[in-house]
């Protein structure tokens, strides 16, 4: 059992990667109206979400980057609401370039 869990605690629904990010990652299939906890608050699933999949941890604004592992991977072109699913029709992908290789 992992450190500070008890055998009543379920296990978590959702993670966030990083302290910084704005979204987190669904850590089980989730449904559609579905409360799961983020650093004790309570968030409501807008839709049905897969494994890995991401959700908006708190509101994001339109204009708002996207982070994740603290890093840009995005921005909202709309508002996004605490537990809304993340996809191409709310964020315009916009990953930071590979390093180029040196020499």
């Amino acid at each position: 059992m992992a450190p500070g869990m008890t055998a009543d605690a379920p296990a978590p629904a959702i993670m966030r990667l990083s302290s910084r990010d704005n979204i987190a990652v669904a850590l089980r299939p989730l449904k559609a109206g579905e409360v799961v906890m983020l650093d004790g608050v309570a968030l409501t699933v807008e839709r049905n979400t897969p494994v890995g999949h991401k959700l908006a941890a708190q509101s994001i604004a339109a204009g708002d980057i996207i982070l994740k592992y603290s890093c840009p991977i995005g921005t909202a072109i709309q508002p996004i609401a605490p537990g809304g699913y993340l996809h191409k029709g709310n964020v315009e992908p916009g990953y930071l370039p590979p390093n180029p290789p040196p020499g």
